[in-house]
């Protein structure tokens, strides 16, 4: 990994953050209605469904972390819409792909196992099926075994890996920190899969109220509170565990900041600490107006690939999603719904308006439109599934 010059920004820093909608965002109202929205979403999500491979529970064109994705879009339609009209294709992918790959678990990476245990904890939450639940746990059980804990920090010792770690790095704990593979000798340690691990931790205590989610969630979230937020309020995405090097800052992603204001919207919610509140709040207002991954119009840019797949063409849709969470959980605070219904429709109206050929979506955003691609499609369907749950009428 690269090291650079980190500046840690502490909350104190980020409050007052200012939730107004940029009057330069192009188009920030919806007008279609719900039952609109539901066919459009229907038929972004029925477009893609030609490239499943269901020996494999695989979506051709794409990697086997966006395949989950795809079943959780899936799932979190059916969530929003009140319905089961995916619950067949859901349950018996992720049945599949949890059979083929014990933990979910295809090619040691522990965020891939997380990407696919969240769509099942989402799968649960649709569909009520407690296999789904028990898949969920059971991953996350094996992937537990990979966080860093107080003992480990204090002692600079992880049970399942073969070098020293660092028991703090820029003067904060590494404790809660989740490395990124779990083969013994990698020694990586990334915001994402912290991130998934925090979001499924928290959705975990809020379904069971177990307090050993709970203090999971807690320990993740304050590894990347304390040491993972730039200066400018967003979530980095890296740190070595023996040497507390940085990946490259211009390693700067809409999926670090979107898994992690998800699992801080449940957060805030099963501990009622106005700390995660404030954090999301402030997460929120920097990312969806961060220069890095959008123009003025508000319109991201980040993944747009047009002739191969790449990781980046997924990042935008997790960013989506996580946003979306945080929506449905605001009730009390109407202007950060409103921008962030505003930042989703902005993506929304560009996808319909200047990215669309029929029901199928180019992966750049701003456009041209173009011929159907599987990683296009793909990233498209959180925008189309978000909108399903707006308050627009």
């Amino acid at each position: 990994m690269v090291g650079l010059i980190f500046v840690v920004l502490l909350p104190s820093l980020v409050l007052g953050q200012n939730l107004s909608v940029p009057t330069t965002w192009r188009e920030t109202n919806n007008t279609h209605n719900l039952t609109e929205r539901i066919s459009i979403a229907k038929s972004a999500i029925n477009t893609i469904l030609p490239q499943l491979n269901t020996s494999t529970a695989q979506f051709d064109g794409i990697g086997y972390w966006q395949s989950a994705n795809v079943f959780a879009s899936m799932a979190n339609f059916d969530h929003f819409a009140n319905s089961t009209t995916y619950k067949s294709k859901v349950i018996d992918g992720l049945t599949t792909a949890f059979r083929l790959y014990p933990n979910f678990d295809l090619n040691q990476y522990n965020d891939d196992a997380m990407w696919w245990a969240t769509a099942a904890y989402y799968a649960y939450r649709a569909y009520g099926n407690s296999s789904m639940l028990s898949m969920a746990v059971t991953t996350w059980n094996h992937v537990s075994n990979y966080v860093v804990t107080k003992a480990d920090a204090q002692s600079g010792t992880q049970p399942n890996k073969n070098f020293t770690i660092a028991s703090t790095c820029y003067g904060e704990t590494m404790a809660g920190g989740v490395f990124w593979r779990p083969t013994i000798d990698d020694q990586g340690i990334n915001s994402i899969t912290t991130g998934l691990y925090t979001t499924l931790s928290a959705f975990l205590a809020e379904t069971t109220s177990n307090a050993t989610y709970k203090n999971a969630a807690i320990l993740s979230a304050q590894w990347i509170q304390n040491l993972q937020i730039s200066d400018s309020g967003i979530v980095l995405d890296g740190v070595n565990a023996v040497d507390c090097t940085r990946t490259p800052a211009s390693w700067l992603f809409t999926y670090n900041s979107g898994k992690f204001l998800e699992g801080l919207s449940v957060l805030k919610d099963i501990t009622g600490a106005a700390n995660w509140k404030s954090l999301m709040t402030n997460i929120t207002a920097a990312a969806v107006k961060s220069p890095v991954w959008q123009g003025s119009n508000g319109i991201i840019t980040e993944g747009a690939s047009t002739t191969s797949d790449n990781d980046g063409v997924g990042f935008k849709a997790i960013f989506i999603r996580g946003l979306e969470e945080v929506n449905a959980r605001s009730l009390d605070n109407s202007n950060l719904q409103t921008l962030i219904e505003s930042y989703i429709d902005v993506q929304y109206n560009a996808l319909l308006d200047l990215a669309a050929n029929g029901t199928s979506y180019s992966p750049s955003w701003p456009g041209p439109a173009q011929q159907f691609t599987s990683w296009g499609q793909m990233a498209a369907l959180d925008v189309m599934v978000s909108v399903v749950n707006s308050t627009t009428p």
